[in-house]
């Protein structure tokens, strides 16, 4: 699955015209998957995270395009939508999004305040109610959708949030899914 990834990332990199190095941030942690499973072999490890990196090197790119307060808005929805994809979300798992979310460098062009009253706002409604606060973040993820950089730049950040671990859990590829039908950009794009 990952080497698929890294594969539309390369074309999609290769589309927009970059050719930034990847690299490895201080906020690459990851953010908390408990033992669902489906850990992958060390030798891939490395590969995974190279493709987090390209991702966020891909972000980084279009920085000063990204922002608007849909993306803001439709970013953070993603992030609790990836956070709470399994049905659940704990205090530290919580936390630890927070954390990615506040050190990601295309995000830091928001104040860190707003983003994390965005995200949980929206994990509280994931939380109290799945369905309805599933519905609500498609919503607020749709509306980013006028602006395909922008489209494809929030499902990057949630491959960046779901990928963070090293682990991309079916639940979250179904959440990146549900959130590019949203988008109006073919799931393939990203290999799910």
């Amino acid at each position: 699955m990952w080497d698929k990834i890294k594969d539309q990332a390369k074309t999609f990199q290769q589309s927009q015209g970059t050719r930034g190095a990847s690299g490895h941030g201080p906020g690459q942690q990851g953010y908390g998957q408990q033992g669902h499973g489906g850990g992958s072999a060390s030798s891939t490890g490395g590969s995974k995270a190279q493709l987090i990196g390209l991702f966020k090197s891909q972000l980084a790119s279009v920085k000063t395009e990204l922002k608007s307060g849909a993306y803001r808005d439709a970013s953070m929805a993603m992030c609790a939508l990836v956070a709470a994809a399994d049905g659940q979300v704990e205090p530290a798992e919580r936390q630890r999004v927070e954390e990615l979310i506040v050190s990601n460098e295309v995000l830091q062009n928001f104040p860190a305040d707003q983003l994390r009253q965005r995200f949980n706002q929206h994990v509280d409604k994931l939380v109290a109610n799945f369905e309805l606060g599933r519905s609500e973040a498609l919503q607020v993820i749709a509306k980013a959708a006028k602006k395909p950089a922008e489209a494809r730049a929030v499902i990057q950040t949630g491959m960046v949030i779901a990928g963070a671990d090293g682990v991309f859990e079916p639940s979250e590829q179904y959440a990146i899914r549900e959130a590019c039908t949203a988008l109006g950009v073919p799931p393939s794009e990203f290999g799910v």
